[in-house]
């Protein structure tokens, strides 16, 4: 089954390819004209017979120099029959379209960024048919922004960055700051990254931490993930008694970042925390627990 967190990091590109193009210099150290239009083309590479081929997502970028392909694949983890399946994805797509196709593999793992990067080799070793050298992201080479004026700066490629480095162990830090840079865009924008973050997340610690963070701002709740959360909550109070049900979970939900991050918790803040009824107060403790260095620190201001 594929997961939502594969599926967002190739439909960021997508939404986001104007950023990819922005930032192929800086990431890839590969110079690339400035684009002129973008287009969304069909995935389907299948052949009349008998095999079913798609990319995960094909775009279309025009630029003054040229026009070229952009394929995008998402790559939970290695896989044995997926160089074959690049290296005719690249020459399909050149004998359909007549123009030039760059495979990009995004990935939120080290070890299969390694693999993905290395050359598909086709004939003769030392004289090949053809080359074909996927462009990678990965946790190498996506910057880590934790810097919340840099991420002003670029806020898709600081939530791109963020779904990257979710597994990491500044995680938390990193959803924090891109929680606060949400805040000074316009609405709509916020909304859409929101929601892109919230599924390309593949860690449910990162997702429990980003849906804390988003638990007040009113422009989450107006994109489809949230009024999924919302319904399911509604479904969860009508079965577990509502307000004390929601109060629980806040109070487990503080308890569980803090252990996720590493930071032991004494049976005193645990008991506090679990005894607290008080939701709002709790919605503190919560926010806390994403940047404190010690478990007394949630009852600190």
């Amino acid at each position: 089954m594929v997961s939502s967190s594969h599926e967002t990091m190739h439909h960021f590109f997508r939404k986001e390819t104007a950023m990819m193009v922005r930032n192929f210099q800086r990431l890839f150290h590969v110079p690339f004209p400035e684009a002129r239009d973008i287009a969304v083309l069909d995935t389907d590479l299948t052949e009349i017979d008998p095999v079913e081929r798609r990319v995960d997502t094909l775009m279309r970028v025009d630029t003054d120099e040229g026009n070229f392909l952009f394929a995008y694949e998402a790559q939970g983890k290695k896989d044995e029959k997926k160089p074959a399946s690049w290296a005719y994805y690249v020459a399909h797509l050149y004998a359909k379209y007549q123009l030039q196709p760059v495979l990009f593999v995004l990935t939120q793992s080290r070890a299969t960024a390694r693999w993905a990067a290395q050359p598909i080799r086709l004939g003769l070793s030392e004289f090949p048919t053809a080359v074909v050298r996927p462009l990678v992201l990965g946790p190498d080479n996506v910057p880590l922004i934790t810097d919340e004026k840099q991420a002003m700066e670029d806020p898709s490629l600081a939530v791109f960055s963020a779904i990257v480095h979710a597994r990491g162990k500044r995680c938390a830090d990193i959803l924090d700051m891109l929680a606060r840079v949400l805040d000074t865009i316009d609405p709509d924008s916020a909304a859409m990254f929101a929601q892109f973050v919230e599924s390309g997340l593949a860690s449910k610690q990162a997702r429990d931490i980003w849906r804390n963070l988003m638990a007040t701002k009113n422009y989450f709740f107006r994109n489809p993930v949230a009024e999924g959360l919302r319904e399911e909550g509604r479904e969860e109070g009508r079965e577990e008694g509502r307000e004390e049900g929601r109060i629980e979970d806040r109070a487990e939900m503080t308890l569980r970042i803090l252990e996720w991050r590493g930071i032991p918790v004494p049976d005193d803040v645990r008991e506090r925390v679990m005894a607290c009824t008080d939701g709002d107060q709790l919605t503190v403790w919560a926010e806390r627990a994403v940047h404190v260095s010690e478990a007394q620190g949630l009852f600190t201001g």
